[in-house]
């Protein structure tokens, strides 16, 4: 998520951090500017696939489209060292994000989420903060990654007017390894191709628990055929 810092590297000037300064206060302002240095020396390819460190996150949404207008309502994460997933208490990252519309009533009954909760929730901006100092710098994993990324970037832009550029991994981009995939495997179905639970669905901090296990799993079998880090995950689906 912090890969937009790195990229951006000296082209921050004093309008942007204005604009962020708006939305943040002083101690944000140095943490992010601290990300920026650390994400400057950092190289994610090259790290052994046992020591990766890795975010699996998911997000509930209004609709698909947010660049017409649908909002997140919620985010969940876990956190991860190569196929573990960390244990101590502070592995784990939930919150509602606070909308200024009304939830369809087809996405309140498949998320159990409901307008009262979400006139208390934390705004965007609080949540999407304390959800980069979570992640601290790691790579990012999701399920049908697409849509977490366009909700990521719309609310990166509007809160910070910058671009979301970080590192984000589909678990579909590891499967295809394995096996030829005609078209993207449902959550659902991806949970049963590898026997994992299915538990919490439409939950986001449930839905990423499942995903974690999945990712453990095609990381345990990339590791059996001898793949050592991510440089060689994508060199050899390119010659796929």
């Amino acid at each position: 998520m912090f890969q937009f810092f790195r990229d951006m590297s000296g082209k921050f000037n004093s309008k942007i951090y204005a604009g962020i300064r708006g939305q943040s206060s002083p101690q944000h302002i140095s943490f992010l500017r601290q990300l920026q240095k650390e994400l400057r020396e950092k190289n994610s390819l090259d790290t052994p696939l046992e020591t990766l460190k890795v975010v699996i996150f998911d997000m509930e949404t209004t609709g698909f489209f947010p660049e017409k207008g649908d909002q997140a309502i919620s985010i969940g994460a876990i956190k991860m060292c190569g196929s573990a997933i960390e244990e101590e208490y502070t592995s784990s990252f939930y919150s509602l994000i606070k909308a200024d519309k009304p939830i369809p009533p087809e996405i309140s009954t498949l998320t159990n989420i409901h307008d009262d909760e979400l006139a208390s929730a934390p705004t965007a901006s609080d949540v999407l903060m304390k959800f980069y100092k979570f992640i601290d710098g790691r790579v990012l994993v999701a399920h049908h990654s697409n849509h977490e990324k366009a909700f990521m970037q719309k609310m990166t832009w509007d809160i910070w007017r910058t671009r979301f550029e970080h590192r984000l991994i589909d678990t579909s981009f590891l499967v295809g390894l394995f096996t030829p995939v005609i078209k993207p495997l449902t959550l659902d179905e991806i949970c049963m191709k590898y026997e994992v639970a299915i538990k919490d669905r439409h939950h986001a901090l449930g839905d990423a628990k499942m995903t974690a296990k999945v990712w453990s799993i095609l990381l345990k079998m990339a590791q059996e055929m001898g793949i050592e880090n991510l440089r060689e995950v994508y060199e050899r689906i390119a010659k796929k």
